[in-house]
């Protein structure tokens, strides 16, 4: 690595986390209810007793805890995807895993009696992870293995297959239809610390899993045999890398909704700005990640007042003009 480029990208993660503390304070601050910086600051390191930092304490904590581990996880969980299957344009609702979790959800409303956030995750989480499961294990079965092109059909048949299930479930299940049109459009409203104590440990696990194969996913971008050219155990690389991702997904489906584009465009945003080494391009995507959502949620707070936007909306109006200027700039391969 040349020392141009080092500086580069030290360069480019310090205004990283600028961007993401400067994001952070935006979310305690901005809202319905604007409160101070400094009112922002006793609240967090004075415990300030005014009815300004109750709100910040209670309800924007939490609510910017949500934003910050479910836009890293996104984020992690696209750069994963889009490493393993060597294809630009796969996130999680591409190939199917977000919509394993809507299922999960589903079934958890209709059939199950659960109508909590804190409920919701678990079933969630089993939805995303039969998903991947039943991907891969397409994708693996016949001649080659579990190849780019396989992968990528794989999660657009399961993807279709769930949607036709949620489908059916609502259609059959009316009263389920309006509980779960608030959790599907997805947002970080109303969570509360219990969701961040359930989701955080499966983040963590899930981060960890992605960021151990870093080497083996830029080994994989030169092809599979270059790959195993240099020792790297492609299926393990694959698997490792792919359960990460689910875990990260999963969870993170379970805390705010299936959330499009950050898992789909953050990664390019992130390898735009400090290169193809995935032990750079993960920690900058878990950086731009949680900066893309909050700042949407934030944007959605105060575009309509007294009313919000779900985030879920916002982060679509935000990545349909990239996906866009994406295709425009042949960003994309053919």
């Amino acid at each position: 690595m040349t020392a141009a480029l080092r500086s580069r990208r030290v360069l480019a993660t310090s205004a990283a986390l600028a961007a993401l503390l400067l994001a952070v304070l935006l979310s305690l601050a901005v809202g319905a209810r604007p409160v101070p910086p400094s009112t922002v600051l006793d609240a967090l390191l004075h415990g300030g007793t005014s009815a300004d930092a109750q709100v910040v304490r209670e309800l924007r904590v939490p609510r910017t805890l949500i934003g910050l581990m479910v836009g890293a996880a996104l984020a992690l969980a696209g750069t994963a995807l889009q490493g393993i299957t060597r294809n630009p344009i796969a996130d999680p609702g591409i190939l199917g895993i977000s919509q394993g979790a809507s299922v999960g959800v589903v079934l958890a409303i209709a059939f199950a009696g659960v109508h909590t956030l804190t409920g919701y995750v678990w079933f969630a989480f089993a939805g995303a992870a039969l998903a991947s499961v039943a991907v891969y294990a397409i994708a693996s079965s016949g001649r080659g293995g579990a190849t780019p092109v396989k992968l990528a059909l794989g999660g657009a048949a399961i993807n279709a297959l769930l949607l036709s299930v949620t489908t059916g479930v609502l259609t059959t299940k009316a009263a389920a239809l309006d509980e779960f049109r608030f959790w599907q459009v997805g947002s970080v409203d109303g969570r509360d610390a219990a969701v961040v104590a359930q989701v955080w440990p499966f983040l963590l696990v899930g981060a960890v899993l992605v960021v151990s194969v870093a080497r083996g996913l830029d080994a994989l971008a030169l092809g599979e045999d270059v790959a195993k050219g240099l020792g790297q155990k492609v299926a393990t690389v694959r698997i490792v890398a792919g359960v990460g991702a689910t875990v990260l997904t999963g969870a993170g489906v379970a805390a705010a909704g299936p959330i499009a584009f950050i898992g789909l465009a953050v990664p390019h945003i992130a390898r735009a700005v400090v290169g193809s080494d995935h032990r750079w391009v993960l920690p900058m995507a878990a950086l731009i990640g949680p900066v893309m959502l909050l700042v949407a949620d934030v944007l959605g707070r105060v575009v309509f007042p007294p009313g919000e936007v779900a985030a879920g909306v916002m982060t679509a109006l935000i990545g349909v003009p990239f996906l866009v200027t994406l295709v425009r700039r042949k960003a994309v391969p053919a």
